[in-house]
Order: structure tokens, then sequence, then C-alpha cells
């Protein structure tokens, strides 16, 4: 196969989104709309990729540099638009698609090039035969299979009765003999309600000369899923959702509920991989063989390693090694690395931090702009007050410390290796290694506070007397 120059037609403007975002650039799994066909022609082996933009060329900051940016100054059709691409085409194969078709394939792109360079003709039109052709235009062929014509049916008059009876419709997707195809485009009329250039209306002087257009069938009729608003763009990304499951699936994951699981288009996960119900794995997250991911856990760019278990947490920006426990109900922030063996339990927030071999931050609380070193037991409710209100400050804890419940560390504080903290203490001064940091007053009871505090609430009011026929419970005032 030739390798194509791919022109994606993306210059529409999307009115019925009713967005301040254009339509192609609302995301689906992940990537922006546009993306998809430009994935899917880089996939199937386009030696150029053009994208016909927008005055203003509102795509160009979501394509990468490697993908040609064109503008149609102004809306006037398909035939318009390409021709605004005109510059790149060559002498080979030019494949036309469109910005709003997200679920096209590369198979099928690499198909419909195969199928044009096998037979002697100078376009062809990637054709699908649907149950209900309604508002299509239909293919109509030649007592040879060459493609004749294509006629529109959206108004009365536009069809014959035998032409409304084909079920070979006009995708609007095509590729064409490169060399001729810029004269051709020049030779479009627009004598039609709208003004415009309608891409159509070049296969007729194409065919000018005895030459002939093929058409190429299309297997899977959902590949030319159009979106126009953004109910199509929620059924888009239910398909879009499924082909990503299954393909995990079929690579040796197991998603126990496909419905309910969010998986973005760049997330990659080893063999063994356990998702749960309710989970989202979004942006550049990777998980290795053997996790267990949920169930109701959220992953942004996130990386995990092999055997490692994230339950019912929201977690971003993090790196998560081997054999590591996170949750539930943890909230791991950008910066935060836990190695392998290490924890975050119940109700644990950590941000900015490294989590050192087999440490644990088993439950309740904050560690933030730390670094724990190894075999470290993090009490319940420890927290580093890394901010003085100005400036962030970093806490430095060692190997095998172990902070009591209630510890709070005032940064920047070093806690060096085999310290301890006792419950309740404020730390706001280096605990040298191998020592115990207590900072509290002591405990002081005072006796017959009790008593004493009764007194004064009852001072100067009337004590009515206690009936003790009663059989509730009574306090006392005597």
């Amino acid at each position: 196969m030739t390798a194509p120059v791919v022109v994606i037609l993306a210059a529409g403007q999307g009115t019925r989104m009713r967005s301040r975002t254009p339509k192609l650039l609302h995301p689906i799994c992940g990537w922006p709309m546009i993306a998809w066909p430009v994935a899917a022609a880089k996939a199937a082996g386009a030696i150029k990729i053009v994208v016909v933009d927008a005055p203003g060329e509102p795509l160009r900051a979501s394509l990468d540099d490697d993908v040609t940016v064109v503008v149609q100054e102004q809306a006037l059709g398909t035939g318009h638009a390409l021709r605004a691409a005109s510059e790149h085409f060559g002498d080979g194969p030019v494949v036309a698609l469109y910005g709003d078709v997200p679920l096209i394939r590369a198979e099928t792109i690499a198909s419909l090039v195969q199928a044009h360079e096998s037979v002697d003709v100078v376009a062809t039109v990637l054709a699908a035969t649907l149950d209900d052709p309604s508002g299509y235009g239909r293919v109509v062929r030649d007592q040879q299979g060459n493609v004749l014509k294509i006629v529109e049916t959206k108004k009365p008059g536009d069809a014959t009765e035998e032409e409304m009876l084909i079920h070979e419709i006009n995708t609007g997707m095509y590729v064409f003999d490169g060399a001729l195809l810029g004269a051709a485009l020049d030779q479009i009329g627009n004598q039609n309600v709208q003004g415009e250039y309608y891409l159509p209306d070049v296969l007729p002087i194409l065919r000018e000369g005895g030459r002939s257009i093929g058409a190429s069938p299309l297997e899977d009729p959902l590949e030319i899923f159009n979106v126009n608003d953004r109910r199509a763009l929620a059924a888009a990304t239910v398909f879009a959702q499924r082909r990503i499951n299954e393909a995990h699936m079929l690579a040796g994951a197991t998603l126990i509920s496909p419905e309910s699981t969010v998986i973005d288009a760049d997330v990659s996960l080893g063999e063994d991989v356990i998702i749960e119900p309710g989970t989202a794995l979004h942006g550049f997250t990777s998980v290795g063989a053997g996790s267990t991911i949920g169930p109701h856990s959220t992953l942004h760019d996130v990386t995990v390693g092999n055997d490692s278990t994230v339950i019912h947490s929201y977690v971003s920006g993090v790196t998560i090694a081997d054999e590591v426990t996170v949750g539930p109900f943890s909230y791991l922030r950008p910066g935060t690395e836990l190695h392998d063996g290490a924890k975050a339990g119940a109700f644990v927030e950590i941000k900015n931090t490294e989590v050192g071999e087999r440490s644990k931050v088993p439950h309740l609380s904050y560690i933030g702009d730390a670094t724990i070193g190894e075999d470290c037991n993090i009490g319940a409710s420890t927290i580093t007050g890394n901010y003085d209100g100005y400036a962030k400050h970093r806490t430095k804890i060692g190997s095998r410390v172990h902070t009591s419940v209630d510890t709070t560390l005032v940064a920047p504080v070093e806690l060096a290796d085999d310290t301890y903290t006792g419950a309740g203490s404020v730390i706001t001064e280096d605990v040298p290694e191998g020592a115990l940091g207590i900072a509290r007053p002591r405990q002081t009871n005072i006796a017959g506070y009790t008593a004493k505090a009764l007194l004064r609430q009852t001072a100067g009011k009337t004590v009515q007397p206690v009936d003790k026929s009663s059989d509730s419970d009574h306090t006392r005032a005597d």
C-alpha cells in the first residue's frame, strides 16, 4: 500500500454543541475529538496528515507538531475545505476524512487505500450498506460495479423511486488520485441553494474521459457515527469506551463491571490487573501486573507497580511502587511517591511526599512536603505543618521512626533515624537519632473540680427537690 496523505476536514463551527469550546476539542475518553481521526490516520501509515482548521486555528494547540494545519478562510462547503489543503496532495493517494467522525479505524483507512490501488480508478468511495439509509446519499453503480454517481435524498425529487430503494450509502469519506484531485476541485461549482462547494461534486468531474470511480465497503457502520451535539458526543464516548475496555480485557485485564468503568485512551494495564466497579483511570495512568484498583477509585496520571492495591481512593500525579496498599478513602496528591511495600491507609492525605519502603501512614493523617525513610510507622492524626502562611517547608523523617498519635511536626524539622514522638506532641525542633521527642505540658489533675463546677452552675438558682417516686433518672444538685 502506498502511504497516503490524509486530509481531515475540521473547520466546522459546531454550533449545535452550544459551547464556548470548539466542537472538535470536546473530549472523548481523554482525547479531544480531533485526536481520534488523527490517531487512526497515523496508525494507517499516513505519510502526511493535514487538518483543515477554521480561522484562528483553534485546533492547532491540541495537535502534534507532525500534523500540518491549513485554514479554510470561509465556510464554503466540504469541497472548498479540501481545496484548502491542495498544496499538500502530491501524486499519491489522498484520503479525505472528517474531524467529527471519531470512531473511524486505522484498518478501515488502510483497507480503503488498498481497495483504491487494487483497481484502475481515480477515486474510491467509502460506502456502507444500512438497513435504514434514510437521510444519506445513495451510491448508484453501473453494470460493472463502478460508481456512476451519488444522489442526495434530503429533498423530494433529489432521487428517483428506484434510487431511493438503494441501501448502499455514501459515508462522505474518499480516497482520490492526488495527481488529478487539485485540478478537479477547481472545477466544482456552487450552483446550489447554499452557494457552497460540495465534495461529492468532484466525482463526475473525475469520471470525465472514461475514468472510473470505485467503492470500498465499510463493515461496521458505527465508524461513520457523526458527532454534532452533546447527545451524540455522549454516545460516541460510550462506543469508544467499549472498544477501549474490550481491548484491555482481551490483553489480560479483568474488568468486573465494564459498563461502570472509565478508562482513557492513554491508560495501560498489565496482565492480571483487576479493575473493580466504579473506577475511573485518566490521563497517562499505568497499572502493573497483578494490581487491583477500586472499587470506586479515581486515578489521574498515576503509575502503579505490580501487586499493589488502591481501594476507594482519589490519586493524582503519584508514583506507586510494588506491593503498596492505598485506601480506603485516601487522597494522594501530585508529587507523592510510595516505595515498595508502603501504605497510605484510611482517611490519609499525602502531598509532594516520598514514603520509603515498608513505611506506613495507616490512618487519619496529613503528610505534605515531607521525606519519610524506610520501615516507619506514622501514628494516627500525625500532621506535617508545612505552611507558615508565606512559604512551604519540608519535614524530613528518617528510617525506623515511630510517631505517636496526634503528633504535629512543624516544618522545617527533622526526625533522625530510630526516633519516637510522644502522643499529643507538637515537635518544633529536630529530634536526634534514637531519641524520644515529647513536646506537651505535664498533666495536672484538679481534685473536686466537678463538684465545684456544679456549685457555680447552680449559684443563685432555686433547685427543685427530686421526686424519688419517679422511675426516671435525675441529676441532683444537693
